[in-house]
């Protein structure tokens, strides 16, 4: 588990592909509890930890998820969500390159429940939400293309929905028209950088995400863009957990 922020109200993982923040019909183990023993364990805490969702990251993606601490950190940061104060920039491999280097997609979003999948609408349709997203070709490969994705909302599945609707699945993205699956089970979506105000500090805070690296695929970008490699606070403190 690699933490890369913690303070006393907020702490954030760069999740691997195999996480799941968010308990499912699988019954696998969720990454919360994980924390939750790790901050017990370090603050030699008794009793049970307390440990709030901030947002969630579907289970084959990776990068920064953050997790509040304390209940004033939680309610704060879920209203700065709510109120669009939050900014969440995604880092997608895709196969095929998009008719504009950059641009602003615009759909009209309606979930499946049944099949945990969205639909993506040029206009409106019943009960589809409006999504919007900003986003630019910041690196190619010979094969694949890496896309640098400012989301404007946050619908189900937005970013895999929307790039496939463009004809530009993501790597490894099945479900949403890739046509083969990554050997680990995940897929090349990546939330590499949020932006908030702090909750209680009222500080402004960015936080990197740096993508899996033992996949030679987001080596070879990361080298395109010049990206420093961050080192984790967990790293510098305890080691990587």
């Amino acid at each position: 588990m690699e933490i890369i922020y913690e303070d006393n109200h907020l702490i954030v993982i760069n999740k691997e592909s195999s996480d799941l923040v968010q308990s499912d019909a699988t019954g696998d183990e969720v990454l919360g509890d994980r924390v939750k023993a790790y901050i017990k364990r370090k603050y030699k805490k008794p009793g049970d930890v307390f440990l709030g969702i901030v947002h969630r990251l579907d289970r084959p993606v990776t990068g920064a998820v953050i997790f509040a601490r304390t209940s004033k950190a939680l309610t704060r940061m879920n209203q700065m969500f709510k109120d669009h104060e939050v900014k969440k920039t995604y880092w997608a491999v895709v196969k095929n390159r998009p008719e504009n280097e950059e641009g602003e997609l615009v759909h009209y979003l309606l979930k499946d429940e049944e099949h945990n999948k969205s639909y993506a609408y040029p206009k409106p349709k019943g009960k589809a939400k409006e999504a919007r997203l900003t986003y630019k070709l910041i690196g190619t490969t010979n094969n694949f293309f890496l896309l640098e994705v400012d989301l404007q909302t946050g619908r189900h599945h937005q970013i895999r929905c929307q790039l496939a609707k463009i004809g530009c699945p993501i790597k490894g993205d099945l479900k949403y028209g890739f046509a083969r699956s990554n050997t680990e089970g995940g897929i090349h979506l990546h939330a590499r950088k949020i932006c908030f105000t702090h909750p209680v500090t009222k500080e402004p805070v960015e936080i990197l995400a740096d993508p899996p690296q033992n996949d030679q695929l987001w080596l070879e970008f990361m080298e395109q863009t010049s990206a420093p490699v961050r080192i984790p606070q967990s790293r510098n403190l305890r080691g990587r957990r």
